[in-house]
């Protein structure tokens, strides 16, 4: 490999590394994009027996207000959006279905709250989406709970919601503002949920076909073993075939792996603050059925157990063979029980049993079942102890940080989008 310049060199081929890398392409930036293995990171679909599985539910929350969406007009993205449908949401309690109120209507529905809690509730919401209530970094949803009053009814919904939408067991420790900013947009946007057809492939593709177009070089198979620092700049990213240097650098690794390629520099320690933390653990157990089983809802959630199932072929028919089923259960797992064999299979058992009760007949439609047991989700979970990465340091000039242990806005994969954006836009305004 000959020692290239670029304007841009990103590490990581992720959601975040492949938004930037077409958008800075775009707008003219001579442009590198380095990853280990096969693009996607995280985002990944996997093709078995003609059903296509994503790792990870591969839904984007309040699609109006997305930042994909900006992606999407700006880089002329063709994306197959698939509006889930809120109605078709239901929470097991037990022995009984109710609406989740993903959206105002639902909130009238459920039977979680009544009478006045409703009411509560509901004027809590209000609040929110009029910018009355904006929590506190400081202060963790139940904290701030405990210090309005809340009633415990509407508590228990709040935090709910908070682990049907936060991914997490642990839902009373996300930071109050981090909440009510969610929140705000769940309850603003008129597409509260949206899946994309043929999966994370399709929207990887969309990102390279971008990236091509505008001369960008990708290069998978590459890995960053360590970064050249001089003064407060980086000068160039360090592989096995030699050195490419850039004016600008765009770290789309998370901070645990960073730490190592900056080992020795003096960014090691500035990042090494960033790099203890838990990501968020899920087990998924995807099932791909021959034939259809037809119930009327697409989204159930089993409160107890906190584990949900989505019909995903429902929304994209490309992810299955003809008159086959695609559903994925994901499980939240604590952080004492990942790589424990007996937790897993105990979870394993109490996703089957919420199949067999949703679903019933599907273990005779089966024709290929796929378990992860320990997915990660969100690389950062968002607590009160955990700090999400900023998207620069000041004393280094040309670093900038995207993914989704980053600062930004949403979850999940909106925390990959809008760091990269923000982060490309800083170097564009250079």
């Amino acid at each position: 490999m000959s020692t290239n310049h670029y304007d841009v060199v990103i590490v990581g081929g992720g959601l975040a590394g492949l938004s930037a890398a077409a958008y800075l392409s775009s707008r003219g930036k001579k442009i590198a994009l380095l990853e280990r293995g096969a693009l996607g990171g995280r985002a990944v679909t996997l093709k078995i027996k003609g059903f296509n599985f994503n790792f990870g539910a591969h839904a984007i929350y309040g699609r109006d207000t997305s930042v994909l969406r900006t992606f999407e007009k700006e880089l002329d993205l063709h994306i197959d959006w698939q509006d889930f449908n809120p109605n078709k949401a239901k929470y097991d309690l037990g022995d009984d279905l109710t609406a989740v109120p993903a959206n105002v209507q639902g909130l009238f529905r459920t039977k979680v709250l009544k009478g006045l809690d409703k009411v509560k509730f509901t004027f809590e919401v209000l609040k929110t989406m009029l910018k009355m209530e904006t929590g506190h970094p400081h202060l963790s949803i139940q904290k701030w709970m405990e210090r309005k009053n809340v009633s415990e009814d509407v508590q228990e919904m709040m935090l709910t919601l908070a682990s049907s939408n936060f991914f997490t067991r642990e839902p009373e420790k996300i930071p109050s503002d981090v909440f009510f900013q969610y929140y705000r947009r769940l309850f603003t946007t008129n597409k509260p949920v949206a899946y994309i057809g043929g999966g994370w492939q399709a929207l990887i593709d969309e990102f390279v076909r971008v990236i091509q177009q505008h001369n960008g070089t990708i290069m998978t198979k590459t890995k960053v073993e360590a970064f050249r620092v001089e003064d407060d700049r980086v000068m160039a990213a360090i592989t096995a075939e030699g050195e490419i240097t850039g004016d600008e650098f765009i770290s789309c690794i998370p901070p645990k792996e960073m730490v190592k390629a900056f080992k020795d520099t003096k960014l090691e320690h500035a990042i090494s603050q960033y790099a203890n933390y838990d990501p968020t653990y899920v087990v998924v157990y995807d099932v791909g059925l021959k034939t259809r089983i037809d119930v009327p809802y697409t989204y159930i959630y089993d409160k107890q157990n906190n584990i949900f199932i989505t019909d995903i072929s429902y929304y994209d028919t490309t992810c299955v063979p003809e008159g086959g089923q695609l559903l994925q259960a994901t499980a939240y797992i604590n952080q004492s029980d990942v790589g424990n064999k007996e937790s897993m299979e105990q979870r394993k058992a109490e996703i089957e049993q919420l199949y067999d009760k949703h679903f019933p007949g599907w273990r005779e439609e089966l024709v290929v079942p796929r378990v992860s047991t320990r997915a990660v989700v969100q690389e950062i979970k968002w607590t009160m102890n955990q700090k999400p990465m900023p998207i620069f340091l000041p004393d280094y000039r040309n670093l900038f940080f995207a993914g989704d242990w980053c600062e930004g806005q949403g979850q999940l994969s909106e925390l990959s989008f809008s760091s990269a954006y923000e982060s490309s836009k800083l170097i564009l305004e250079k």
